[in-house]
């Protein structure tokens, strides 16, 4: 479900409505059987779970460059040692 704004273009009656994105929007004024007009607002929403936060990603990228660090300087010493 979201919330649909309209306002009256004969009265300017301003509202809000719950509505399924599937249905029709409203066409008539409630109070004065004026021709109503949905409004694009903005939206708001809220992202939940991991994965959403500046600390999240980034601790991700720390624990991927330490694998890579570590690798490589595990690596290296192999490599000079066969030299």
């Amino acid at each position: 479900m979201a919330i649909y704004e309209y306002e009256c273009l004969k009265c300017g009656h301003h509202f809000e409505v719950w509505q399924k994105i599937t249905e029709d929007p409203l066409k008539t004024c409630d109070k004065c059987g004026g021709e109503l007009v949905r409004l694009i607002g903005n939206t708001g929403f809220i992202l939940k779970g991991t994965g959403w936060y500046v600390t999240d990603y980034a601790r991700k990228d720390k624990k991927e460059s330490s694998k890579k660090e570590e690798s490589s300087s595990t690596s290296s010493p192999e490599k000079s040692s066969q030299n």
